[in-house]
C-alpha cells in the first residue's frame, strides 16, 4: 500500500521540489545586495560622465536605496529567528562537548586511581 502511495504522490513531490528550488533562486536574487551596489556604482559613473541627468539619477538612486532597505527589513524579519536558533544550537553543542570532556576526565581519573591502587 505504501509503495502505491509513493508512486502516486511522486509527481506531486517532484513539482513541490521544483517550486521550492524556484522559490529559493528567486529569494537569492531578491536578496542579492551586490547587484544593487553594482547598479549604484554604475549609476554614479553615468552621472559623472553626463549620460544621465541629475533628475534621472535621483529617481533611480532612490529606487535602489529603497530596494536595499527592503532587503534589510526582509532579512531581519526572516533570518533573525534563524540566527537566534542557530546560536541556541551552538550553545547546546558546546554544553554537550563540555559534558563529554567532563565524562572522559572522570573516566581517566578513575582508571588512574585503579592503577595506583593495584
Amino acid at each position: 500500500m505504501l509503495l502505491i502511495d509513493d508512486i502516486l504522490l511522486s509527481p506531486a513531490k517532484g513539482l513541490f521540489y521544483i517550486f521550492k528550488q524556484i522559490h529559493k533562486a528567486a529569494e537569492e536574487e531578491f536578496l542579492n545586495e551586490e547587484n544593487i551596489s553594482a547598479e549604484l556604482s554604475e549609476l554614479y559613473m553615468m552621472l559623472e560622465t553626463g549620460k544621465i541627468t541629475e533628475e534621472e539619477f535621483n529617481n533611480r538612486e532612490s529606487e535602489l536605496l529603497n530596494r536595499l532597505e527592503q532587503i534589510e527589513e526582509y532579512k531581519k524579519k526572516h533570518f533573525a529567528v534563524v540566527e537566534d536558533s542557530e546560536a541556541d544550537e551552538d550553545n547546546e553543542t558546546e554544553d554537550e562537548v563540555r559534558n563529554v570532556v567532563v565524562r572522559k576526565n572522570k573516566k581517566s581519573k578513575r582508571s588512574r586511581d585503579r592503577k595506583n591502587n593495584e
